[in-house]
């Protein structure tokens, strides 16, 4: 019981630190305090919005430099194992306290937030079920060898419940297992470490969350240059996730013009739709990494992240499963931007299955341009950026690509 932790979530503070925050009422009448008590856990164990944008993380830890890391990070809700511990900590650092007792967790009012479960075996799962709860929030302990199965199991069970269930994590990539079980993931995790790299790393994880609901801004470009020239070594990215129609990789010579590159998900008469396949190009060119930064195709290997978008600069994360490299016919297809001066140029393989993504004509437009049928006039959709790059990160310096 001398062990502690810290409250927190993706956003700056969580649904937790916000019932805390209302539970500082003890000088109300008793009734209206037990209505606000009640209204604040309902707040923290709502369930999480699709993509997981909302997802509580409770740190167990006994080191400060893990809490002065989590608090840097503005996750102030700490659980402690005493309030003299708790009242110790409270003296370096604003925080909003929470307490263990045994299996079952308080506010400084002695109310119950939430209660421990302990689950080593499938009896012990199977009482774990939105019926037999006794409060809302659930902390979840797998002992077992199985952590992933029992966790989607969970996740199926309480779907829909406004209980909040989060389960014991040793490591920052456990905890992401967690997150995204059965794709929507448990509501949070509880990260039981004593290092703070952890701190750091899944506080990353949710900065890729974070970035992936955000919107590229994508700039229009007339292809001012088609040129057959000659074999080149290009390279096949193949994802560990199926890309729909308008999504692709961002690719390009130069790092201050991406073009984007549509996926192989398209039916043909002569060859199998392959939705996981993006035909990127030769071996030199640039392909955007989250992160902000780029990598050269040649770099990428499996289990390396990339960002996929569609027509629209909506993007997401997926991860790189395999990559092929063989000599092909190539392609160069130069641009200008339609509202600048860019030129903006890429190699591609000379290839009916290979295409660049156009701005949406409606209607039924094509967006698709195979390479074998482009030609000077057509418009396709880039991205601009900043130039210089030193190991795939944006610097500000005199450059000239050409």
């Amino acid at each position: 019981r001398n062990s502690m932790a810290v409250s927190c979530s993706s956003s700056s503070v969580s649904g937790s630190a916000k019932a805390l925050a209302c539970l500082h009422t003890s000088h109300l009448a008793p009734q209206r305090t037990a209505r606000l008590r009640l209204q604040c856990i309902k707040m923290c164990s709502a369930p999480a919005a699709p993509g997981g944008s909302k997802k509580t993380v409770w740190v167990w830890t006994e080191n400060r430099q893990v809490m002065t890391a989590a608090v840097e990070r503005g996750w102030n809700t700490f659980l402690f194992g005493s309030k003299e511990v708790g009242k110790d900590w409270s003296s370096t650092a604003r925080i909003h306290p929470l307490f263990i007792d045994g299996l079952e967790i308080f506010d400084e009012g002695n109310q119950k937030v939430a209660a421990i479960s302990e689950i080593s075996s499938p009896s012990e799962l199977q009482l774990i079920q939105p019926d037999n709860v006794e409060v809302q929030n659930n902390v979840i302990h797998f002992r077992g060898d199985w952590q992933v199965i029992p966790a989607e199991n969970i996740v199926a069970a309480f779907q829909g419940c406004a209980g909040a269930v989060l389960a014991v994590s040793t490591n920052s990539t456990e905890a992401q297992v967690f997150l995204e079980a059965l794709e929507q993931g448990l509501d949070g995790v509880v990260l039981k470490v004593e290092d703070m790299d952890d701190i750091i790393k899944l506080k990353d994880y949710f900065d890729r969350r974070n970035e992936a609901k955000s919107q590229l801004q994508l700039t229009k470009a007339t292809v001012s240059k088609v040129e057959v020239v000659g074999m080149g070594d290009r390279v096949c990215v193949d994802l560990c996730s199926i890309m729909r129609p308008g999504e692709g990789l961002l690719v390009g010579s130069y790092a201050r013009g991406m073009f984007l590159v549509h996926s192989e998900c398209l039916e043909t008469n002569y060859i199998a739709s392959r939705p996981f396949r993006v035909n990127a190009g030769p071996v030199h060119a640039y392909v955007t990494v989250p992160g902000n930064k780029t990598s050269y195709l040649s770099e990428l290997q499996s289990g390396r992240e990339v960002i996929v978008v569609d027509q629209n600069g909506l993007w997401r994360t997926s991860i790189v499963g395999r990559v092929k490299i063989e000599s092909r016919p190539l392609i160069l297809v130069e641009a200008k931007e339609n509202s600048g001066n860019g030129t903006y140029s890429i190699f591609l393989q000379n290839a009916e299955t290979v295409a660049l993504i156009g701005p949406d004509r409606g209607s039924g437009g094509r967006t698709a341009i195979p390479v074998t049928s482009l030609k000077v006039g057509d418009e396709v959709l880039v991205r601009k950026q900043g130039g210089a790059r030193h190991t795939g990160i944006e610097i500000q310096e005199f450059i000239v690509e050409k």
